[in-house]
């Protein structure tokens, strides 16, 4: 099992859209997917419609009460799995704080769990901050997705989140950019398109070709609790994680190369 960190500390830019919609295209075109809800809102849970859940999240186990399978729920969906989030997350960025192992925390409760795993790939929806879980993702994880929005703030952003990268190989030699997708993009938009522009001048390599455009049906689907291939199947939206998907397995497959730092 390959586990992805889909980060960004910038919130709004479609990251928990991404890590949704990316994991139900996965699973459609057959790979078993598990859906790490790690933002204490639960959005990425309430988007796939598990809002009651019993409390289950990746919390007990992060204080070892619990062990990672206990927490894991189907949907809905064929080969797509979950373990959502709960309001008990958030104390969880106090309480492993206080730990010795507070940076590697979570790679050390899924060191058992990811060899023995019945998964293809499990996407870790961070919060969009710099705290204490997000940083456990990327010390835990294989690879970092970046979903970056297509206006001008964002690549502040993104400087920010690759000196995170950065920092955190000192505890994870291993993990690598494994793509920045550009989202909410606006073809009718003169910025829009200097975004994308300057994003792939300096980021050529690990920039994904494909493009999630601005959707209304997009920011509608999670409030009805479905990821956009069910909610709007033939949309452009859809259409377009379809797309991510498939250049998604084109990378993993080695069609296109991970790359680990940005060129």
């Amino acid at each position: 099992m390959k586990l992805l960190a889909v980060a960004n500390q910038k919130g709004g830019v479609g990251k928990t859209t991404t890590a949704v919609n990316l994991s139900a295209c996965l699973a459609e075109r057959g790979k078993r997917v598990l859906l790490i809800d790690l933002d204490p809102q639960g959005n990425a849970t309430s988007a796939l419609g598990l809002e009651d859940t019993g409390g289950r999240s990746l919390y007990e186990p992060l204080i070892g009460q619990a062990a990672v399978t206990d927490e894991i729920v189907p949907t809905r969906f064929e080969r797509l799995f979950m373990i959502p989030a709960s309001l008990d997350l958030a104390g969880a960025e106090i309480e492993v704080a206080r730990l010795d192992d507070h940076l590697t925390r979570l790679r050390e409760v899924l060191g058992s769990f990811i060899p023995k795993a019945p998964f293809d790939y499990a996407f870790l929806d961070c919060p969009p901050s710099l705290g204490i879980l997000m940083t456990n993702a990327l010390a835990a994880a294989d690879k970092v997705l970046i979903p970056l929005q297509c206006e001008y703030f964002a690549l502040e952003g993104l400087s920010k989140i690759v000196q995170v990268v950065e920092q955190i190989r000192g505890v994870n030699s291993n993990l690598g950019i494994g793509g920045i997708i550009m989202t909410m993009y606006d073809a009718r938009t003169n910025l829009s398109q200097q975004v994308l522009n300057e994003v792939r001048q300096h980021f050529a390599h690990v920039v994904f070709q494909t493009i999630i455009p601005r959707s209304i049906r997009l920011g509608e689907a999670p409030s009805f609790g479905q990821p956009i291939i069910e909610y709007e199947p033939n949309g452009v939206g859809a259409t377009a994680y379809r797309a991510l998907s498939e250049e998604f397995l084109q990378r993993e497959q080695g069609a296109i190369k991970f790359v680990s730092t940005p060129g």
